[in-house]
């Protein structure tokens, strides 16, 4: 639904809503006050005949029952004669039973007798079957020692029938004023809207692919305003695109670079490898050393390529394997123990019997950039802990190191490409500044999760949080 749309009827919906509670509430007071009116009334002119029925009672009462009814009754009938038209019918009765009633009997309501007391009247508003509205007033009085009851109704069937014309003037009139504020509220809503239209086609061709576009809306309300925040938004749109363009090229540039960077050595390592296993100069140690270079030249090789899916073309489709953690921990730590012991770090593997779905080279690397950062964070005689455990369908593998340590202001940056925490350090110990953003993408890619603790001046610790594979899963040798 289009906005404009929207605004019209939002503003017929008020009308309606304003002109209806409005409405209803005067035709509801004027109704109340006319009923409240008439009530006042009928009750005077029962009050008048009470009156000069209880002065009848005072001046005619002998003592002989049937005569003292009869000046009653005649007063009645000449009031009934007289004021007729104020009141519809008269009744009056005591506790035996009616003694005078101008209407059929069937008009009144019984009930109310027994709801009237001396001091005040009793009020019945009621529809008969004819559907006209009367009122029934009953009040008391006394004659001699007994107790006189005298009822009237009057007929309110004006008032209500002054409602229904109100409610027929006003429905005639509210739809009159919905149609025309429904037009009204159009035409505000096409000319408030123009100048969100204009500015909508401007995005639409910005969308397209024309970042040159402009909006020629001017002026200093709301719209205006939009618009000239909108023009400067697409200035800056079109220049932060420019420059994500040349970063992406850039960046594409150095991955490519960083492939070919990776790859160019292991293929020296390669040669190196294959050139040993040729000599015959040496020994089956020798020959085994040989072997190893060549299958880890290999296997850097793979992971080269692996890495180069993982981190350019963004590839998921990985083959995961479930391989222990204790074996895979354990390939590394002798792949790099002597590294360590050259430098005087001691490594200590701690790790239980759990398996987890694994990429086993992207998963070393993994170790191996944790384990590398642990080291350049050190001096000699430093320690490296290596610990993995598992609780319940979870595993925890933790590289912890007793070095330098990461200021907390820093940890939240560690894994940002290229940041380096010390800026003094050089490139002498390795490293571009993209280690712990693979770790990253390696952990995620895993389906887990990579937490960092440090505390400066004490070391770090850092933790890998995995699924453990099924049960029906069974471990591969790797």
């Amino acid at each position: 639904m289009r906005f404009g749309t929207k605004m019209m009827i939002a503003f017929t919906v008020m009308l309606a809503l304003a002109f209806g509670i409005g409405g209803s509430v005067l035709i509801t007071t004027s109704t109340e006050n006319s009923f409240r009116q008439s009530q006042e009334s009928a009750a005077s002119a029962h009050r008048l005949i009470l009156y000069t029925l209880s002065a009848v009672s005072v001046i005619s009462h002998t003592g002989q029952q049937g005569r003292e009814y009869e000046d009653l009754v005649d007063t009645l009938v000449r009031l009934d004669v007289q004021g007729g038209n104020d009141w519809y019918a008269l009744r009056l009765s005591d506790d035996e039973g009616i003694i005078y009633s101008s209407r059929e009997p069937g008009v009144f309501s019984d009930a109310l007798i027994r709801t009237v007391d001396s001091e005040q009247f009793a009020m019945l508003t009621f529809q008969n079957d004819t559907g006209a509205y009367l009122l029934q007033i009953t009040g008391q009085f006394e004659f001699g020692l007994k107790k006189m009851y005298l009822e009237s109704i009057y007929d309110l069937s004006s008032v209500f029938a002054g409602r229904q014309y109100q409610l027929s003037v006003y429905r005639q009139l509210f739809a009159i004023t919905l149609v025309l504020g429904a037009a009204i509220s159009w035409l505000l809503s096409f000319l408030m809207t123009t100048p969100l239209r204009r500015l909508s086609r401007v995005t639409r061709t910005i969308a397209s692919g024309d970042l040159s576009c402009r909006s020629t809306i001017s002026g200093k309300d709301e719209i205006g305003i939009l618009a000239s925040d909108f023009n400067n938004m697409a200035e800056r749109l079109e220049l932060n695109i420019n420059e994500m363009k040349d970063t992406m090229r850039r960046q594409e540039e150095f991955m490519g670079g960083l492939a070919h960077e990776l790859k160019t050595p292991m293929t020296s390592i390669i040669g190196y490898a294959d050139l040993l296993r040729g000599h015959t100069l040496t020994d089956d140690d020798k020959r085994d050393a040989a072997n190893y270079i060549f299958m880890e030249g290999r296997r850097l090789e793979v992971l080269s390529l692996k890495l180069l899916d993982l981190i350019v073309l963004k590839k998921r489709d990985f083959t995961f394997l479930p391989i222990s953690i204790a074996q895979i921990v354990g390939d590394v730590e002798r792949l790099l123990r002597p590294a360590m012991v050259k430098l005087e770090i001691r490594m200590v593997c701690d790790c239980d019997e759990g398996a987890c779905m694994l990429e086993p080279d992207l998963f070393m690397s993994l170790l191996i950039n944790l384990i590398d950062n642990a080291r350049k964070a050190i001096e000699a005689d430093g320690e490296i802990l290596i610990r993995s455990e598992t609780d319940g369908d979870m595993c925890y593998i933790s590289v912890a190191d007793n070095g330098r340590g990461i200021p907390e202001e820093e940890l939240n940056k560690i894994k940002d490409a290229f940041y380096r925490v010390d800026k003094s350090r050089s490139r002498a110990q390795g490293g571009v500044g993209l280690g712990l953003r693979l770790c990253d993408e390696i952990t995620a890619l895993h389906g887990g999760e990579i937490v960092f603790d440090s505390e400066l001046g004490k070391g770090t610790k850092v933790t890998i949080k995995l699924k453990k594979a099924g049960e029906s899963d069974e471990q591969v040798v790797w």
